[in-house]
């Protein structure tokens, strides 16, 4: 007996990956940040036509999410149909390659406007009465690199330093995050060298509203702090 004959079509199942790309598609505000984009970098009516605003933040979305290289984007865009979709993109069309996708991180890096995207949706989420402000949890995690890796100049990453957590070695970077207890949205984040103890980032963890904040015991003392005292 064949699986269709008890009405299993596997082929048209809905996965995890296809729910929370159908929501990210339905709650992003597309047309504002591609007006960002536009601004910095408008569409040249000469040359190679390049790919849309949109296309390309899309892309990188993915990549984000599901933690792809260029290289790897690159290759899930022809092997990945859900993809292609999520971006818009014909199997038969042009298709962005590793180049495209690492100049367009860039021209977002340039110009700064990952933390502009990333004020535009908190202020969309808090004018929806989706970020309630019940309470703040902060926390840190450690973004491990390469220790041996070098810029063309033999030297590296001066942001990036080495530290230890038990009985391990890291060398990088380390991400610090406020999230909105209630609705478990990330409110605010921050970036610093691996060595930086998470206290140091509290007080830009912090919108100052929050009647609770909740923390492990890297945040204690942390209310002796003058920035704190101050929200």
């Amino acid at each position: 007996m064949k699986q269709t004959d008890l009405g299993l079509d596997l082929s048209k199942r809905r996965t995890r990956k296809m729910a929370l790309l159908e929501l990210m598609d339905s709650v992003v505000p597309w047309p504002e940040l591609v007006a960002m984009l536009t601004a910095v970098a408008p569409v040249k009516p000469t040359g190679r036509p390049p790919f849309a605003h949109e296309t390309m933040l899309r892309l990188h979305l993915l990549q984000q999410l599901f933690g792809l290289s260029d290289l790897a984007m690159e290759e899930a865009l022809f092997e990945t149909p859900l993809y292609r979709d999520f971006a818009g993109m014909d199997a038969n069309a042009r298709l962005p390659d590793r180049v495209s996708i690492f100049r367009f991180r860039h021209l977002l890096e340039k110009h700064h406007l990952a933390q502009q995207f990333f004020d535009t949706v908190n202020a969309m989420l808090k004018a929806r009465g989706l970020m309630l402000h019940s309470g703040t949890v902060i926390d840190a995690t450690i973004i491990a690199a390469p220790s041996s890796t070098k810029n063309n100049s033999g030297k590296r990453d001066p942001e990036m330093h080495q530290t230890k957590k038990g009985n391990q070695w890291y060398h990088g970077m380390k991400g610090h995050a406020g999230v909105d207890a209630d609705s478990g949205l990330v409110h605010s984040v921050a970036t610093t060298a691996a060595n930086a103890h998470d206290v140091t980032q509290a007080s830009e963890l912090l919108h100052g509203e929050e009647p609770d904040v909740f923390a492990d015991s890297g945040y204690r003392s942390v209310e002796k702090l003058e920035e704190i005292q101050a929200k």
